[in-house]
């Protein structure tokens, strides 16, 4: 074997380099499948984690969009049974008493003490009770909200779910579902008159109609000014519902539990709500996670096969650089680097490869606007990663094909 090069490439590279990109270069077929086979690899990896992440994405976004990620609550009444005779308890028959609207004590210093954690977006105040709502001899059964605009539009962006009218609200104002005006014929500037539990009534004028993406939210959903509900409600000064939003929606359940903790309050966040959601989102990463896992263990295999093929067809060559004196180490090296460039080289075809495959996913797979299907994020980090992975899986899977190679005893080499 000769291992002349050019006076500048021995120049600028170590030894081992040299002897490696040799050994590549003269099994260029067995090198370039390889390579090949890693790019498929990589292709899949990058393609299939980001088409995961943005359906994982938009799930969560379209059940979000409509709801906050945390909702603190007053308790529930509750009732015990008081007749006492001595020591003795007598028996009773209790039944859970009716739940009426009440408000979070301290509301007010609560919402500070939330607002001041580092993980909260926005504490948005609410009021939420049953009314009933009047249209002529048409009556129905509605969820009056009270809401800050300026606050709760933060977590629920109401003006990009209007469907006529505006969503901007004054005391004598509401917004009202698709569902109900359908049912009760109303639409933008129409009045209603709105009963509440406790005789309260007033007459608001419809100023937006909206559409949350569910009918029975579109049926019973309406909103109003904070202090018109409160007003209705008899709750003056008071909310029902604190709504929170967080930086990491994923890590919801674990701040509300600690929400819990510092004020007490009771605080149910979307994953204990949508615990069948949050389920499936689980399990499709662990797919995710898994499929990762088996392609990059193929793409292990596929490299130690091809460095061990090397080994035994550059037996005598490595011989030969032993007897010259080149240390078990240097050999080492030389196999490494092998595995390295290979997993290195396949990674970025790979990532080109699954790049140019979201871009026809894009392009071909829309909905019936022409829009696509749902939004994907081409995150620098998961190239980066499938970069850094595909070149730690070369090395690991060179290891043992290169300890090998460092092993060979140079007489027998040269003899073999």
């Amino acid at each position: 074997m000769s291992l002349t090069t050019s006076p500048q490439l021995s120049r600028w590279l170590p030894f081992e380099w040299i002897v490696a990109l040799r050994f590549l270069r003269e099994g260029r077929m067995q090198t370039a499948f390889i390579i090949g086979g890693v790019a498929i690899g990589v292709g899949v990896i990058v393609f299939m984690s980001a088409l995961l992440s943005g359906l994982q994405g938009n799930f969560v976004k379209r059940v979000l969009s409509g709801q906050s990620h945390i909702q603190l609550l007053p308790p529930k009444e509750v009732v015990r049974p008081l007749r006492q005779k001595g020591t003795a308890v007598e028996g009773a028959i209790v039944q859970a008493p009716l739940q009426r609207v009440k408000s979070i004590d301290q509301w007010q210093s609560i919402a500070a003490q939330i607002r001041s954690m580092p993980d909260i977006k926005v504490v948005s105040p609410a009021v939420s009770g049953s009314a009933l709502v009047l249209r002529g001899d048409a009556s129905r059964s509605i969820s009056l909200n009270g809401i800050e605009p300026d606050l709760y539009y933060r977590i629920v962006p109401m003006d990009e779910k209007m469907v006529r009218g505006s969503a901007r609200l004054a005391s004598t104002d509401m917004l009202i579902g698709t569902e109900l005006a359908s049912d009760l014929g109303v639409g933008v500037g129409d009045k209603l008159r709105i009963t509440a539990a406790n005789g309260t009534d007033n007459t608001l004028t419809i100023r937006g109609v909206f559409d949350l993406g569910n009918k029975g939210a579109n049926t019973r959903t309406t909103y109003v000014t904070l202090r018109t509900a409160q007003s209705m409600l008899g709750l003056a000064g008071g909310v029902s519902v604190l709504d929170v939003t967080v930086k990491d929606v994923y890590a919801a359940e674990r701040i509300a539990q600690r929400i819990t903790l510092q004020t007490g309050v009771k605080a149910d966040s979307w994953i204990k709500t949508n615990e069948q959601f949050f389920t499936a989102v689980s399990a499709q990463t662990t797919v995710n996670t898994a499929i990762r896992f088996f392609v990059a263990l193929s793409v292990a295999f596929g490299i130690a096969s091809v460095l061990v093929v090397s080994v035994v067809q550059k037996s005598r060559e490595i011989g030969i650089l032993r007897a010259m004196g080149i240390s078990r180490g240097q050999i080492l090296r030389v196999f490494l680097l092998q595995g390295g460039l290979l997993g290195l080289g396949g990674a970025v075809a790979g990532s080109m490869l699954g790049g140019i495959a979201l871009i026809l996913w894009q392009t071909l797979a829309t909905n019936a606007d022409g829009t696509p299907m749902f939004p994907l994020t081409f995150d620098p980090w998961l190239f980066v990663l499938a970069l850094v992975l595909a070149s730690v899986t070369g090395l690991v899977a060179a290891f043992a094909p290169a300890l090998r190679a460092a092993r060979l005893d140079p007489v027998v080499a040269i003899r073999g």
